[in-house]
């Protein structure tokens, strides 16, 4: 699916139509360049779901921890990894195994190391804004009515 966000309140937007499918999901693959807006995303879903408090960019960090509803949710950016392998030093299973949402920026930076994206939405400049195209893995296309067409 290909949605156009010609500004902030378009990407807002997305991701408060997204809250019921992502609520469902353990791993959310964010894509795209520097700037793209993955963290503004990443903040609105938050927000949608129901988290109130500040929600920080992990850039320095790698990850940074929320629950909301009673569930964990955490935050990574793997945009500093320097190596796939440094994965491990995250403790990453260990987020998987808590049966966590998981919003990975730069899932690249951990390729062959991470499980498949249950949904992998990537963000795209463009001359008139951003474009996002969105990708729902197999298993979930047609679950409980949710499509990405």
């Amino acid at each position: 699916m290909r949605v156009g966000l010609p500004n902030e309140a378009a990407t807002i937007a997305l991701a408060q139509r997204l809250v019921p499918l992502i609520e469902r999901l353990n791993i959310v693959y964010l894509q795209g360049d520097l700037g793209a807006g993955k963290t503004t995303f990443t903040r609105a879903l938050l927000r949608a779901m129901g988290h109130e408090g500040a929600v920080k960019s992990p850039t320095y960090t790698l990850v940074e921890p929320y629950e909301i509803g009673g569930r964990p949710v955490y935050h990574f950016d793997l945009y500093r990894l320097a190596d796939p392998e440094e994965m491990e030093f995250l403790g990453f299973e260990d987020y998987l195994g808590s049966g966590a949402l998981c919003l990975i920026e730069w899932p690249i930076r951990g390729a062959g190391m991470l499980p498949p994206a249950d949904l992998d939405i990537a963000l795209f400049h463009e001359a008139d804004g951003r474009r996002a195209e969105l990708k729902l893995a197999d298993a979930w296309q047609g679950t409980a009515g949710f499509t990405l067409a």
